[in-house]
């Protein structure tokens, strides 16, 4: 049974040479949307680059309704190398755009428009509200069950903090929480990264914390002799 649900998994996923990739307005190299798909449609305005992940169930669309012939050229863009968790949506009116490297936790929601509610008479759901672009800049990542609301633009590597309800400018290399979301720490160059009531995270240089690794293992192998070899090593 689990071999038939992995091989269904596969058969039902979109990447660039299957003939469901030519309703997209590109899809790019390297691309999955994974097997079961949410709700996708304006499939024409979405533009997906290389080496980008779609998880399972996410829905995915441009415009008020299937069908509707006034749809811009790209109403949604994901760049290459990202991730969209599983259960997320993304519902682009206008414009939506995701750079590169940018990764969505689970169940993340992001839409340019909500409804209006100035006209007491009529219900909520039939009344349209204005359009305001979004953006996410390269690098940011967007924790599970965020919501990014109309008009946001979020800067380059930024975190957004689970269950944070976005609205507005956020700076590059900020860290935002909460509902309303604000900015609870910075990146300040030279110091580090700065919390609002004055914590100071420094910065962490990988490649000698890995250059520290290896003297660790040259000084444990000094106690206990060279690691044996392993199968054919």
């Amino acid at each position: 049974m689990q071999k038939i649900q992995q091989v269904s998994a596969w058969a039902g996923a979109i990447s660039p040479d299957t003939s469901s990739a030519q309703r997209f307005g590109h899809l790019g190299w390297g691309t999955l949307i994974a097997f079961p798909q949410g709700s996708i449609f304006g499939e024409q305005s979405i533009h997906i680059g290389d080496n980008t992940l779609i998880s399972r169930d996410v829905t995915m669309s441009v415009g008020y309704m299937p069908g509707v012939p006034t749809l811009p050229d790209s109403g949604l863009t994901i760049g290459a190398r990202c991730v969209v968790g599983a259960r997320s949506t993304i519902t682009a009116h206008g414009r939506i755009d995701i750079a590169d490297d940018v990764w969505l936790g689970k169940d993340v929601f992001i839409s340019d428009a909500s409804h209006g509610y100035q006209d007491p008479n009529v219900p909520i759901g039939r009344q349209m509200g204005q359009h305001q672009p979004v953006s996410i800049g390269a690098g940011s990542w967007i924790g599970h069950g965020s919501v990014i609301l109309p008009g946001t633009q979020i800067g380059k590597q930024v975190v957004v903090a689970a269950g944070a309800v976005v609205r507005g400018d956020i700076p590059d290399h900020s860290v935002v929480a909460g509902v309303p979301a604000r900015i609870v720490r910075r990146f300040e160059p030279g110091i580090g990264w700065v919390s609002s009531s004055g914590d100071v995270r420094p910065i962490i240089d990988f490649e000698e914390a890995a250059q520290g690794l290896a003297g660790l293992d040259s000084a444990v192998e000094g106690f206990t002799g060279p690691r044996p070899a392993v199968g054919g090593e």
